[in-house]
């Protein structure tokens, strides 16, 4: 049986082994407990609102009611946004002046998992204090309200309007020059959430939208990840359609990957640095903030606008929190997560499609051209079971397989010299230890020796 994963990226685990309706309940009562105290901390005597929406998933619905009757339970009023990308929910926290909110996905997992994000008052994920507060209430049981305490529950059907409106209002989204170039995109959603919202903003920009999947039931035809193996089926309708681009979500619509007008699937690396050409090139303020795994792609590029980049550990929130603290305007990750500042702190694939859009609509080069253009080095992904820790001599050894390198280990272990990284960590939302390089210099013998250090069976 698999183990339920608890984490700052919030709970996860398979339905019917380890995420349980008990389960989802115990975690949402811990965190509306969280809720209720922190909304008293503000001085607010009013019952919290917590905001509920979840991917199309097919167990959405039971973990759904799960988690509003442990909400509930505590003293929230709850409000059901329904089937919506995390990014919707997470702003509609924002619009409402919410409380939080319960974002039920597992994101690129594929279909047995489901999970509970946890989002806090300010439309972003927990900082690590406040998801530690959350598992140590989770931890202590938490007690319930009276019956005539006990929160109501509404729904809102407004949540994704709000959102393409406030992503077309975006400066930097040239809403006239697409309309006037009119692309053909194929859309590929993969039966996720994307298909309530991507297919409408898409059409509202002038797109002639060709959809594969885009029917949001859950019942996943591809692996949800949008990484080049899973989007096959994507590449030939590109080709056999003549588009000039195909785009791809993952289940929960965080993150964005593209495919050329020759059908060629770039890799999710190429979507934030692309779009980070894009919004520098436009003038747009640094710094720009990534995580410690992300290619260096986004630093070249920075560093020709005179941009500094700063790095953070892997996670949504370290590395929304450190743009936000920063100032900047643009941030994201390598897995095709992208977030603009002046929308809001989150990675929005639909915000990152239009940015996408709005670059090949500035000039005459396709996408193919652009990602050509793109400061590229050969870059590794891979993944190993996690049985056991890593080693505590972690360090040194990777220093044998990297020898005079930059150390830094504030997630994992990562070295850098000026021509090549190794980056080397357990995930978060997934029993297995990531080992992730970049190199010219023979990145897969690179990725191996880091991986047999790291005590991995390779």
């Amino acid at each position: 049986m698999s183990r339920l994963m608890a984490s700052i990226s919030g709970i996860r685990g398979i339905v019917g082994e380890t995420l349980t309706p008990a389960a989802v309940i115990d975690f949402s009562t811990a965190f509306g407990a969280w809720a209720v105290a922190n909304a008293a901390a503000t001085g607010s005597s009013d019952r919290p609102r917590v905001i509920i929406g979840r991917d199309s998933r097919p167990t959405g619905p039971m973990v759904a009611a799960a988690a509003a009757a442990g909400l509930m339970a505590v003293g929230c009023d709850v409000i059901d946004v329904g089937v919506a990308p995390t990014p919707t929910i997470m702003l509609r926290v924002e619009t409402l002046g919410a409380a939080g909110a319960l974002a039920i996905t597992a994101s690129h997992n594929p279909a047995p998992w489901n999970a509970l994000k946890l989002i806090g008052p300010r439309g972003m994920f927990l900082l690590p204090e406040e998801a530690a507060d959350v598992l140590a209430r989770h931890a202590a049981k938490q007690a319930l309200v009276p019956w005539d305490r006990v929160g109501r529950i509404s729904s809102d059907a407004t949540a994704i309007e709000d959102h393409i409106t406030r992503i077309l209002e975006q400066e930097m989204v040239a809403v006239a020059d697409i309309r006037a170039r009119a692309p053909h995109v194929v859309l590929d959603c993969g039966r996720g959430a994307g298909g309530t919202l991507t297919p409408e903003l898409l059409t509202r920009l002038g797109c002639r939208v060709e959809g594969i999947d885009l029917e949001p039931d859950g019942l996943f035809t591809r692996n949800p990840e949008p990484i080049p193996e899973n989007l096959g089926k994507l590449c030939a309708r590109v080709r056999e359609s003549g588009a000039d681009l195909g785009l791809a979500h993952d289940a929960d619509v965080d993150r964005l990957a593209l495919v050329t007008e020759d059908g060629v699937a770039v890799g999710e690396e190429c979507t934030l640095a692309l779009v980070v050409r894009y919004l520098l090139g436009r003038g747009v303020a640094g710094p720009v903030v990534t995580n410690l795994s992300t290619s260096s792609m986004v630093e070249k590029i920075a560093a020709e606008h005179g941009a500094e980049t700063r790095r953070t550990p892997v996670g949504e929130i370290h590395v929304a929190e450190a743009l936000r603290q920063s100032g900047g305007a643009i941030g994201g990750e390598g897995n095709g997560g992208v977030i603009l500042s002046s929308l809001h702190f989150t990675r929005d694939a639909p915000l990152a499609a239009a940015l996408i859009l709005s670059f090949l609509a500035q000039g005459s080069a396709p996408l193919s051209a652009l990602v050509a253009a793109l400061p590229r080095t050969p870059m590794l992904k891979r993944a190993f079971p996690l049985t056991g820790g890593v080693p505590d001599d972690l360090v040194e050894r990777l220093r044998a397989v990297l020898p005079g390198a930059e150390v830094d280990t504030r997630d994992g272990v990562r070295l850098a010299t000026a021509a090549e990284w190794i980056h080397v960590r357990a995930s978060n939302t997934e029993p297995i230890l990531r080992v992730i390089g970049e190199s010219a210099n023979g990145v897969e013998d690179l990725v191996q020796r880091a991986a047999v250090a790291a005590g991995a069976t390779v």
